[in-house]
């Protein structure tokens, strides 16, 4: 007889969730007014992913668009971007399959890490998780 596995990697999941939350150090506020993130589907083709940095302290950024065939990486320095990576079709089971991940470099804050979802254009821009391992 088969297993059913959604709820244990639903718990999983969430448990993996609450703890990046509870060990970040530092306030999200402190840390929300500083970064800004953003990554939006276009129709023809790509999903355009900036990046900001008010506070003009960050040395380097890796971005990671995680869940594909092959996992998108670039390495950027300076204080923001704007790339656009590749990305055909919308997925078949949602943009949360896809999340973009940051690895910041940060002369005041040390290292920290964003992750945001990919939206479509038009929609409200999702929530960004900010942790500092």
């Amino acid at each position: 007889m088969a297993k059913r596995l959604g709820p244990p990697i639903l718990l999983g999941a969430v448990t993996i969730f609450a703890i990046l939350l509870l060990t970040g150090t530092g306030s999200d506020d402190e840390l929300q007014g500083t970064f800004e993130v953003d990554a939006v589907y276009s129709e023809s083709g790509y999903v355009e992913v900036s990046f900001t940095d008010r506070s003009q302290k960050t040395s380097s950024v890796v971005l990671q668009v995680l869940g594909m065939k092959e996992p998108f990486q670039k390495t950027f320095s300076g204080n923001g971007f704007v790339e656009a990576v590749p990305f055909p079709d919308p997925p078949k089971y949602g943009w949360k399959v896809h999340p973009v991940v940051l690895d910041i470099e940060h002369a005041e804050f040390g290292h920290v890490q964003l992750k945001t979802e990919i939206r479509s254009p038009g929609e409200p821009a999702p929530a960004v998780i900010y942790s500092r391992p």
